[in-house]
């Protein structure tokens, strides 16, 4: 048996870290250990803010409808986060070698036997630094996917940059999604990309990053189908990515986007989308809204594009943009056993983070 030492979320508010045995290496299986673990702010604290559906509500994966009151997990969350980087440490198969460093998702603990033929493992090249492999795995194919759905809504999909370049586009939410979302655009030829966030910090990095920063609490709509013309009453982004879970952030992409445009929308509304307005933009200029969730590519392009390409297509752009990500994406690297702190302080609100690692031995 091996031992790890695994992050654990006991009851609402409360972070701890345990030790556990992990099962003996099967015959096929691997041994990692792992090099570090990112943080997924929005999505792991809502686990510690105790406001995830998952916690108020159960999916019939049938029927694809939520049934609340119905919890589909409770506490403890014994698995939290998904943007892992670790070295083989034992290979029971020859597809993979001792020494091989993999990104992959299985959350924040110090070790993992994992199972090639059912877990998204993906080698890394030597020279790609393991800090920015922890987006490789799936945080990296969550927002190349809401490029491929750009893509898929322009006519057929031949390449990734087939929803963006040539294009004006937005980017709703300056947080890690957005940033990433919006380099991908830039990196696959977009004409102009614009991102908006409230928050004067994530706007002053965008603009450093290269993008047109805009203040989403400000009517971003206005600005751009001010700047942006395409003919008589034909204003506006001609696509918008949203990447941040908040109702006004969905109502700002609709506002700006041009008639008949597409609203992509990758974020996560743990509490909802009350403040939307159905009955302006999106009904009279004939928007499209379309949710880019990272379980699902385009209808009928999954065996093409599935998440092994879209972590490819990942790869190539950390490569290109290797500093850019390390400098400006990558706010804080801390020790494995601080993350119960850190992420304490953010979910409280008292300190600020953009992407946090947490770094093993």
């Amino acid at each position: 048996m091996t031992p790890r030492r695994n992050l654990v979320v006991p009851a609402r508010g409360r972070i701890e870290i345990v030790d556990e045995e992990l099962p003996d290496v099967p015959e096929g299986g691997l041994l990692l250990e792992t090099l570090a673990t990112g943080l997924s702010a929005g999505t792991e604290l809502a686990f510690v803010k105790g406001d995830h559906p998952g916690l108020h509500s159960r999916l019939d994966p049938e029927l694809g409808l939520f049934h609340p009151g119905l919890a589909e997990q409770g506490y403890p969350v014994r698995r939290l986060g998904y943007m892992e980087v670790a070295r083989v440490a034992e290979s029971r198969t020859p597809a993979f070698g001792a020494g091989d460093v993999l990104a992959t998702a299985y959350g924040h603990a110090t070790a993992h036997v994992a199972d090639p033929l059912t877990e998204h493992l993906v080698p890394l090249p030597e020279d790609l630094d393991p800090l920015l492999g922890v987006f490789v795995a799936h945080f990296g194919p969550i927002c190349a996917n809401g490029l491929l759905h750009a893509a898929a809504d322009a006519g057929p999909v031949r390449s990734l940059g087939d929803g963006v370049a040539g294009r004006l586009v937005l980017v709703t939410g300056a947080g890690p999604v957005g940033l990433v979302t919006a380099l991908f655009a830039r990196a696959l030829g977009a004409r102009e990309v614009a991102v908006a966030d409230a928050d004067p910090r994530r706007r002053a990095l965008a603009e450093r990053l290269g993008f047109f920063p805009l203040d989403l609490s400000d009517d971003p709509g206005r600005t751009l189908k001010t700047r942006w013309r395409h003919g008589p009453g034909d204003h506006g982004a001609d696509v918008v990515f949203q990447c941040r879970g908040k109702p006004e952030a969905l109502h700002a992409a609709l506002r700006a986007v041009r008639p008949q445009g597409s609203v992509i929308d990758l974020a996560f509304y743990t509490e909802g989308a009350d403040a939307v307005r159905l009955g302006e933009e999106f009904h009279h200029n004939g928007l499209s809204l379309r949710c880019a969730q990272i379980g699902r590519v385009p209808r009928g392009l999954a065996h093409e594009w599935d998440r092994h390409r879209l972590s490819a297509e990942t790869v190539r752009l950390l490569a290109g943009h290797a500093a850019e990500v390390r400098e400006h994406l990558i706010s804080d690297v801390l020790p494995y056993e601080q993350a119960p702190v850190l992420m304490g302080d953010v979910a409280a609100r008292r300190r600020h983070v953009l992407t946090a690692v947490f770094v093993v031995g």
